[in-house]
């Protein structure tokens, strides 16, 4: 169950109040006048089914909230309520199934605009890789995916090709090249002093069995970035957050940059290229994939909102 904040003018919190009351999945409303509350608003609080969030959020919108108040959604630990449990058995699916769409949209806006914390992680992550590399130790390889921030930029490129956001487009896409970018640059300086000064050697960074993956690309690094992706994006639409680390250590985006910028800066020209080619295979699988598995959710939610909306006048109005 999602519990939802609406504050609005009088006039509209009626209109809300008058959606609600006729929606099976929402149980629990309370509005609160502005003459009670001494504030400036009504306020409405609602609890309401995840499955349907999206209908509702629609309605809401349709009713003007946007334009004469805010919305606020949050997600209750637990929720003990004889009515909220009849709510969500009448919303159609599995309620770790649903996606909120405007959750999404909200969380994809911020992941695809740049910030000093993702250039710095991306950096940390790279250099991390980079030693891994020198030391031919999977583990710290293991570390730097699991620092690694890049698939949120990814994902937002996902977000917003399926919903057709040209503006997003571009700024994750900038956001996910600059930040490579910027990273393999610095690293490559940082790497190519410390060739200079005789603290890494050319073996020592264009060898390694545990570690020779990286540059490596292959038709199963294509088809490992598309299960990733996959994976991905379901967790981050179903708040399964947890399934993110293993998508994190499966993709080797963070090991190609740093190996790039390490073979970069010792000369080792065919290790470099191998490198770019294998970030360039990964992203390219994530976005895929994640593209993929985002148009299925949004086709598959659509005709369940259709369903709900048929079945909604042959439903007895809760009681709340």
């Amino acid at each position: 169950m999602l519990t939802v904040r609406v504050t609005a003018t009088r006039e509209v919190a009626e209109r809300v109040r008058a959606v609600l009351e006729a929606e099976p999945t929402v149980s629990d409303l309370v509005v609160v006048s502005a003459e009670a509350s001494g504030a400036t608003r009504d306020i409405v609080f609602f609890e309401l089914a995840r499955e349907n969030a999206n209908r509702v959020m629609q309605q809401l919108r349709h009713v003007g909230v946007p334009l004469a108040g805010a919305i606020v959604v949050t997600e209750p630990l637990t929720v003990i309520s004889d009515a909220a449990a009849t709510a969500e058995r009448l919303a159609p699916g599995h309620p770790a199934d649903g996606v909120v769409w405007a959750q999404l949209s909200d969380r994809t806006q911020e992941d695809a605009r740049p910030s000093w914390v993702f250039f710095v992680f991306l950096l940390l992550a790279t250099l991390i890789a980079g030693v891994g590399r020198i030391l031919d130790q999977p583990i710290l390889v293991i570390g730097a995916m699991v620092v690694g921030p890049e698939f949120a930029p990814i994902a937002a490129l996902c977000y917003a090709i399926v919903r057709g956001k040209r503006t997003l487009v571009g700024e994750a896409l900038a956001t996910l090249v600059s930040g490579f970018a910027a990273a393999v640059a610095i690293a490559w300086a940082v790497w190519a002093v410390a060739y200079a000064a005789g603290w890494i050697t050319f073996t020592a960074a264009t060898t390694g069995p545990r570690t020779s993956f990286i540059i490596e690309p292959s038709g199963w690094s294509f088809v490992i970035a598309l299960l990733a992706g996959v994976a991905g994006v379901l967790s981050m639409t179903t708040e399964k957050s947890s399934a993110l680390v293993g998508v994190f250590i499966s993709i080797t985006t963070v090991p190609a940059a740093g190996t790039l910028a390490l073979t970069a800066a010792v000369g080792a020209w065919d290790e470099a290229l191998a490198s770019i080619v294998q970030l360039g295979v990964n992203v390219l699988g994530l976005v895929i994939a994640g593209t993929a598995t985002l148009a299925v959710q949004l086709h598959v939610s659509r005709p369940i909102r259709r369903r709900l909306a048929t079945r909604r006048g042959s439903l007895p109005r809760l009681r709340r």
